[in-house]
């Protein structure tokens, strides 16, 4: 159910988008077929335009060999052992293949599958039309990379029915479960949607009469049945281009994670994307395995308001208003699973998700047009003791490269530090955490408000050379203390800004043990412009990485991000999150530093970040939220799940337990004030939707331990200037 890795994604974290103007004229491109001419075209445009100039070697060959096969067969249900020792013969071919305009390696492949995928039908089918029996002592290894591939028709088979037994029993437990909640169901106690009408004794009756364990599974495996059912008719719709588009990428994402070719369909969804017109749920979705993971909620979105669904979650089915049974999208394009999310406004999608912790839920939410006004800044004014600091909250690093005089997060949060400075703010925090970049020019512009002109970033480009970009605005918006926080997920244009304000010791970087690593640059090339007289239609468009970020000291954010100063436990301090979960992203490295000079508004700096650390290592609190986090990454290295029902609840029910000693993360008290400036009061007086978002943030940062911690130390920087000033004062 892992069908398409990482293939198709709609969440693209880049920095600069471009494409190319130019028409080739040096080389043609004419070869008749248009997988041919493709494949010619995208290794022209890669040899010219990526950043590191790939061999295309053995080496290079083996690595699309292996991710090609990964990537269309990821459970091994379909490949026998006798098919991959066949395909074995073009492992180091396929670098030859490719120079020759040879694709007898995709061809093989591909025909292979849509006959194992043929006779898959077949096996599904007769391993569903016999029970389960769950009081057998069995479990299943769902680390498919690790088990080997099926010898024989029989293995295979089996191999399937272990498959389908394990999403079998999660639904079986499901329904056990839903039973047991109606047994005390009264009429007018509760309202549950298999009801038409108010509930009364008679339907309560005739829903909650009880079933056997039996007929239970006689409906949890149709349930199964009915996922396979609708997975095989998705699989019959696809033709030679879907899998030629995963072959591609095969080749491509072997120069870096971060290289994609978008087939004509991708391409179109990109745009759609980077324009920020989102609608649906109100979640950013990436491929993972056999499910969907969400890495972003966006704020003010369905998603959002509902508060059932966090970053890290894993999407498994998606059941539709008015259907009895939910569709697995284990399998599944991230397109066709997104299609099922999405839906018309004002409808409803019940999607059963997998926390962090292993166990699962059904949430109902109310497709919405997400209001893009939540992506943009917003500060607030804390109060702690009578004293006044503020923080602002910036998703991401918008910018309009279609209209320059629209907003955009520079000119934002320029005003956000006015409006906090006129109401008499001591501090200010620049939240960072989540924000997964965007425009590379605000970036520099936000840094200009809290620094004299200077060098902000450099870019490297393939041939070595390097540009500094700088800072030119000598006006400084805020010479005060500054915080910075950030997290596992901050990540390019983030760690820019963040990096600048730490090589500048301007302000203090608060957060994870490191930000997410992405320190490289990708333009977006529409292939077609390539090309005179194309007569082959929409070729598409290749995401390439063209330059490398690098740090004014020198060191690039590439795969070691930005280290915080003051490194805070969260619920993903143990995960490999970011660029290191790539299993080949570009290396980290060093070039000059540029010439700049460092804050002279602090004294004693690594004092004031010693002391806040005395005080990570002193926090009860944050001691659980670490204790939280070891055990996330326990049941997430935890691969072997029981297949027999007993022993399957009772790791249900000891993780709920375990859980449960983690409920006082969530009622954590700051003590801390929160409270809009006056022009915002003025709009939420207008505006009750409005005014409910703030008062639902306001709420959620009164229970922010990081929050806390970056307040106290803005109070020590705060310190630290008034010392100065008195020494100042001294000398004079």
């Amino acid at each position: 159910m892992r069908f398409m890795k990482k293939n198709f994604k709609v969440l693209l974290l880049v920095v600069f988008v471009a494409a190319a103007s130019c028409s080739f004229t040096t080389k043609s491109f004419d070869n008749p077929e248009k997988d041919k001419l493709l494949v010619e075209l995208i290794s022209y445009v890669l040899e010219k335009t990526h950043f590191a100039n790939k061999e295309l070697d053995d080496t290079f060959s083996s690595s699309v060999y292996n991710k090609f096969i990964n990537d269309v067969d990821p459970l091994k249900r379909y490949f026998l052992a006798s098919d991959i020792e066949e395909f074995k013969v073009y492992e180091h071919q396929i670098d030859d293949q490719l120079k020759n305009k040879d694709l007898t390696f995709f061809n093989v492949v591909h025909e292979r599958l849509e006959q194992r995928m043929m006779e898959a039908k077949d096996i599904y089918k007769k391993v569903l039309d016999s029970p389960f029996d769950f009081t057998e002592d069995q479990t299943i290894d769902v680390d498919y990379e690790k088990i080997p591939y099926a010898n024989t028709p029989e293995e295979l088979e089996a191999r399937w029915k272990e498959q389908l037994k394990f999403s079998t029993i999660s639904t079986f437990y499901d329904i056990k479960e839903e039973q047991n909640a109606l047994k005390d169901l009264k009429p007018g106690e509760a309202e549950d949607e298999r009801f038409e009408e108010e509930p009364t004794e008679k339907n309560i009756t005739e829903a909650t009469e009880p079933k056997t364990d039996s007929e239970i599974e006689i409906e949890a495996r149709e349930s199964t049945l009915s996922s396979l059912d609708d997975y095989f008719s998705f699989i019959d719709d696809l033709n030679r281009k879907d899998y030629f588009a995963i072959f591609v990428n095969s080749i491509v994402e072997d120069f870096d994670p971060h290289t994609n070719y978008l087939a004509p369909q991708d391409k179109d969804r990109f745009d759609v994307a980077m324009s920020g017109k989102l609608e649906g749920i109100g979640a950013r979705l990436q491929k993972q395995r056999e499910s969907v993971k969400v890495v972003e909620v966006i704020s003010g979105g369905p998603a959002w308001r509902g508060e059932e669904i966090e970053v890290g979650d894993l999407i498994t089915r998606v059941r539709q208003e008015g259907e009895t049974e939910s569709v697995s999208i284990g399998g599944m394009r991230l397109d066709d699973a997104v299609g099922l999310i999405k839906g018309p406004k004002g409808t409803k999608v019940t999607l059963t998700i997998k926390k962090m912790d292993g166990t699962f839920k059904d949430v109902t939410i109310v497709r919405d047009v997400v209001e893009l006004e939540e992506t943009y800044a917003k500060s607030t004014i804390i109060d702690k003791d009578g004293k006044k600091y503020g923080l602002i909250d910036l998703p991401r690093f918008y910018f309009d490269m279609t209209d320059y005089k629209a907003r955009n997060a520079a000119s934002d949060v320029k005003e956000e530090v006015i409006r906090l400075k006129e109401e008499g703010m001591e501090g200010l925090v620049l939240d960072l955490r989540n924000n997964g970049g965007g425009s590379l020019k605000t970036a520099i512009d936000i840094a200009g408000l809290f620094i004299e002109k200077g060098p902000i970033v450099q870019v490297a480009s393939g041939d070595g050379e390097v540009e500094v970009l700088n800072d030119r605005n000598s006006d400084v918006e805020w010479d005060g203390p500054l915080v910075i926080l950030v997290n596992e997920i901050s990540a390019s244009a983030s760690e820019i800004l963040a990096a600048a304000m730490q090589d500048y010791e301007r302000g203090v970087v608060i957060g994870s043990k490191q930000t997410y690593g992405k320190g490289t640059v990708q333009n977006v090339i529409d292939l077609n412009r390539w090309m005179r007289n194309n007569q082959h239609g929409d070729l598409g468009a290749l995401k390439v990485t063209t330059q490398k970020f690098y740090r004014i000291n020198g060191g690039s954010t590439q795969l070691e991000g930005v280290k915080s100063d003051v490194v805070v436990p969260d619920r993903y301090s143990y995960f490999d999150l970011g660029e290191r979960d790539y299993k080949n992203p570009m290396p980290y490295d060093k070039i000059a530093p540029a010439d700049y000079q460092t804050w002279d508004g602090y004294i004693n700096l690594e004092r004031t970040i010693r002391e806040s650390k005395n005080r990570i290592a002193a926090s009860e609190q944050l001691k659980l939220i670490d204790q939280q986090a070891r055990w996330i990454k326990e049941r997430r290295d935890n691969n072997v799940v029981p297949l027999n029902y007993e022993k399957y609840i009772a790791d249900i029910e000891q993780n709920r337990e375990k859980s449960k000693e983690f409920d006082s993360i969530t009622e954590y008290e700051n003590n801390l004030g929160f409270s809009s400036h006056i022009k915002e009061q003025e709009l939420k007086k207008l505006d009750s939707i409005l005014s409910e978002k703030r008062s639902r943030w306001h709420k959620n940062l009164s229970h922010d331990i990081y929050v806390e911690e970056a307040v106290n130390v803005l109070e020590d920087l705060k310190m630290n200037n008034i010392k100065r000033e008195k020494l100042a004062n001294i000398k004079d």
